[in-house]
C-alpha cells in the first residue's frame, strides 16, 4: 500500500467506526420502540413497557433491560394478559453469524403468568395457533425465581395455582445444570414438579438435550428420563417413565390421558413424541392382582380430542381391581332397599370426547367367582358409542362369543348385548366339591335397556334369555323334591350324593321392563318331568318361581309344588301343599309348556333339535298340545 493511500484507508475505517458508534447510540436511544414494534408484529400480541428501558451495545457483552413489561394474549385467544414481568435482563454475546449475537443469560424477576387453554386446545402460551413451534433460541444461563402461575385449562379440566422457579444449579467443579421446579395446587390437590436438565452452557443444536422429571399430584407420582432430539423443541421428545399411585385414573393429572379407575397401581414404559403423535410402548401396568402390557398410539389433534389406538394384553385381569369401588371412590348407594345395582347417574360426558380403538387379549379374566380363559375382543369408543366386538372366550371348558354396545350420545343411554355360550360345564361353575348339578350347557341372550344408571338400564331390559342342557345329572333328591310331598327331601338336598340323569333341560325367559318371565322351564330326568314358571327381577335380583313335577315311577305321587323365593344370592325353597289344584292345571297344560321348545332350541343352537334326548322331549309336545282357547271359538 502506498503512503498516499494509507491516510485514505484510515479515514474510511474511522468513518465506518463512527457510523457504527452512531448506529449503536441511535439504537440505544430508539431500540425500545423498534424492538417492541418488531415483537408485536411477529407474535401478534400487544406488548407494553411501563418501566425504564436500557440498551448497552458498546460493551464486550451487550445488555438489554426493561421493567414492568406486560404481554397480551395472542390473536386466537380472548383479549387478556398472558404475562407480566417486573424486570427482564438480557445479556448478549457477539459471534460471527447472523444475527451477530446469542443470548448469554436471561434473568426475569417478579414474573406473573396467566396460562389459558380453551376447549379446542388453543393455548395462549403457543407461539402459533396450531401448537408448539420449534422452541426458543438457545440460552446459556437462566434465572426466574418464584414466578406466580395460574393455569386454567378447559380442554383437560385442570386448574393450577402456584409458583415456578427456573435457575442454574450446581457447584464450581462442574457446569451448572438447569432446574425448573413447580409447587402449588392442581385441582385442589398438592402438586409438585421438578425438571433437571443438562447445563445450558453446553447445549448445542446438533445434540439432544437430556432431562429427568419427578412429578407428584396428590399421592400419584411420575418419574421420567427423556431427551429432546433438538434442544427445547418439545415436538420431538422420547424417554422412559415410571408411575404409581392409589388410582390409575389419577394418572390423568400426570400424562393427560383418560384411564379407568383402579386399585393402587404401578406402571412403566417408554414414550416417543413426534409433533402431535405420542407413542407409548413396552407398557407394564400392575393393579391389585391384575397385570397388563401393551402399546398405545395417541394422536393429539389440535381443535379435536385425542385419538387412541393400541393393543393391551393381560395374563390375569380381575374386574374387582377396576372401577370406582376398587379405587375406594364408590358413592353410597341410594337405591331402594333390596336393590343390588347402583342407581347413581352414569357420567357420560367423557365418553363423548373419546376416540379409542383397542385390541384386548386376556389369558385369565376373573369375574366374581368365575374365571374366563383366552378372552379377546375389539373395543372401540367414538362419538359417545362404546362397542365391544368379536368377543370370544372360554368359560368352564365351554366357548363364549358375542358383542356389546353402549350408546351414550343422548341423555338416556342405550345398552345392548348379544352373547352365545356353548358346552359350558356346569360342575366347573360350582364352588362345591360335589356339585348338585352337572352337564354341558349352551345358551344365548339378546338384551337391551335404557337409562341414566345401571339400575335404570336393568329395570328396562327387553329381550330373550335361553339355556339348554342336553345331557347332565342332578341330585336325585332335587329331582324328587319337585314331585314328592316329603318334608325331609329339602333337608337331604345337600346331603345325598346320588345322581339322576338329565335327559334334556330347557329354560327360556322373555324380558320386559326389567322382569324376566319364564316362557319355557322344563327339566326331563329319570325321576320326573319337571316344569315351572316364574319371574326374575333384573334390578333387585328377586326370584319367584314355582316348580311342578310329573313322576315317572308308580311309587312317586304328585302332592305338592316347590316354590323358590328370595333373591339369586339367597334363595328360599319350600313345599306348597295347598297348591294341588294349581299343579293339576299345570299338568294339564304340559303340552302348552312344551310347545315353544323347538323355537328355543333353534334360538340357542340349531343342532340341539337333533339331539336324541331333546328330540324325544319335543315329541311329547305334539300329542299333548292343548288348543288355544280362541281356537274353539273362531271369530
Amino acid at each position: 500500500m502506498s503512503l498516499t493511500r494509507a491516510p485514505r484507508t484510515a479515514l474510511i475505517l474511522a468513518g465506518v467506526a463512527l457510523l457504527l458508534v452512531a448506529a449503536a447510540v441511535f439504537a440505544e436511544q430508539h431500540l425500545e420502540s423498534l424492538l417492541v414494534h418488531a415483537l408485536e408484529r411477529r407474535t401478534g400480541r400487544q406488548i407494553t413497557v411501563d418501566g425504564p428501558f436500557e440498551a448497552h451495545f458498546l460493551r464486550r457483552h451487550p445488555q438489554l433491560s426493561a421493567a414492568e413489561i406486560t404481554v397480551g394474549n395472542p390473536p386466537w385467544m380472548p383479549t387478556g394478559e398472558f404475562a407480566h414481568f417486573g424486570r427482564v435482563v438480557l445479556e448478549l454475546r457477539w459471534h460471527l453469524a447472523w444475527p451477530p449475537f446469542e443470548i448469554q443469560a436471561l434473568r426475569i424477576a417478579r414474573a406473573r403468568l396467566h396460562l389459558v387453554r380453551d376447549p379446542l386446545a388453543r393455548a395462549n402460551w403457543y407461539l402459533r395457533e396450531g401448537g408448539a413451534g420449534p422452541g426458543p433460541p438457545l440460552i446459556r444461563s437462566l434465572s426466574m425465581p418464584q414466578a406466580r402461575v395460574q393455569l386454567h385449562d378447559e380442554r383437560r379440566h385442570l386448574e393450577f395455582t402456584g409458583t415456578v422457579t427456573a435457575a442454574d444449579v450446581g457447584g464450581a467443579s462442574q457446569p451448572e445444570a438447569l432446574r425448573i421446579s413447580m409447587e402449588g395446587e392442581l385441582n385442589g390437590r398438592p402438586a409438585t414438579l421438578v425438571i433437571d436438565g443438562d447445563p445450558l452452557a453446553q447445549v448445542r443444536r446438533d445434540r439432544p438435550y437430556h432431562f429427568n422429571i419427578t412429578e407428584r399430584s396428590g399421592d400419584a407420582r411420575l418419574t421420567a428420563d427423556g431427551r429432546m432430539l433438538r434442544p427445547f423443541d418439545f415436538r420431538r421428545v422420547e424417554g422412559s417413565f415410571k408411575a404409581s399411585g392409589p388410582d390409575l385414573a389419577d394418572a390423568y393429572y400426570l400424562i393427560g390421558l383418560h384411564l379407568p379407575p383402579t386399585a393402587a397401581f404401578h406402571a412403566s414404559g417408554h414414550m416417543e413424541r413426534n409433533d402431535n403423535r405420542y407413542l407409548y410402548y413396552d407398557l407394564k401396568i400392575n393393579s391389585g392382582t391384575s397385570d397388563m402390557t401393551g402399546s398405545l398410539d395417541v394422536q393429539a389433534n389440535i381443535g379435536g380430542y385425542p385419538k387412541v389406538k393400541g393393543e393391551l394384553n393381560a395374563a390375569h385381569l380381575r374386574l374387582a381391581d377396576l372401577g370406582a369401588r376398587a379405587a375406594g371412590k364408590a358413592p353410597a348407594q341410594s337405591a331402594a332397599a333390596g336393590t343390588r345395582l347402583p342407581d347413581t347417574p352414569l357420567r357420560l360426558g367423557g365418553l363423548r370426547h373419546l376416540t379409542w380403538t383397542l385390541h384386548l387379549g386376556v389369558q385369565q379374566l376373573e369375574i366374581g367367582r368365575d374365571t374366563l380363559q383366552a378372552v379377546s375382543a375389539l373395543l372401540t369408543v367414538g362419538h359417545g358409542i362404546v362397542s365391544l366386538e368379536h368377543l370370544t372366550g372360554s368359560l368352564a371348558h365351554g366357548q363364549l362369543a358375542g358383542d356389546a354396545r353402549f350408546d351414550a350420545t343422548h341423555e338416556v343411554a342405550l345398552a345392548q348385548m348379544s352373547l352365545a355360550a356353548a358346552d359350558i360345564q356346569l360342575a366347573q361353575l360350582s364352588s362345591k366339591a360335589d356339585p348338585p348339578l352337572s352337564g354341558s350347557a349352551s345358551g344365548r341372550l339378546q338384551l337391551q335397556g335404557r337409562g341414566k344408571s345401571v339400575h335404570d338400564i336393568a329395570s328396562s331390559l327387553e329381550g330373550t334369555v335361553s339355556a339348554v342342557i342336553p345331557h347332565g345329572t342332578v341330585r336325585a333328591t332335587l329331582a324328587e323334591a319337585a314331585s314328592l310331598d316329603l318334608s325331609a327331601a329339602l333337608g337331604a338336598l345337600s346331603k345325598s350324593d346320588k345322581q339322576t340323569p338329565i335327559r334334556c333341560a330347557v329354560v327360556s325367559f322373555d324380558a320386559h321392563q326389567g322382569v324376566l318371565t319364564s316362557r319355557t322351564l322344563v327339566v326331563d330326568t329319570d325321576k320326573a318331568l319337571i316344569t315351572g314358571s316364574g319371574t326374575l327381577n333384573a334390578a333387585s335380583q328377586a326370584v319367584d318361581f314355582t316348580l311342578h313335577g310329573r313322576p315317572k315311577h308308580p311309587n312317586l305321587k304328585l302332592h305338592s309344588a316347590l316354590s323358590v323365593r328370595g333373591t339369586l344370592a339367597h334363595p328360599e325353597l319350600r313345599l306348597n301343599t295347598p297348591a294341588l289344584l294349581g299343579q293339576s292345571a299345570a299338568a294339564a297344560a304340559l303340552g302348552v309348556v312344551l310347545t315353544p321348545l323347538a323355537a328355543v332350541l333353534a334360538f340357542v343352537s340349531p343342532g340341539l333339535a337333533h339331539d336324541a334326548d331333546c328330540a324325544a322331549l319335543l315329541e311329547q309336545a305334539a300329542p299333548q298340545a292343548t288348543p288355544h282357547p280362541d281356537a274353539a271359538h273362531p271369530r
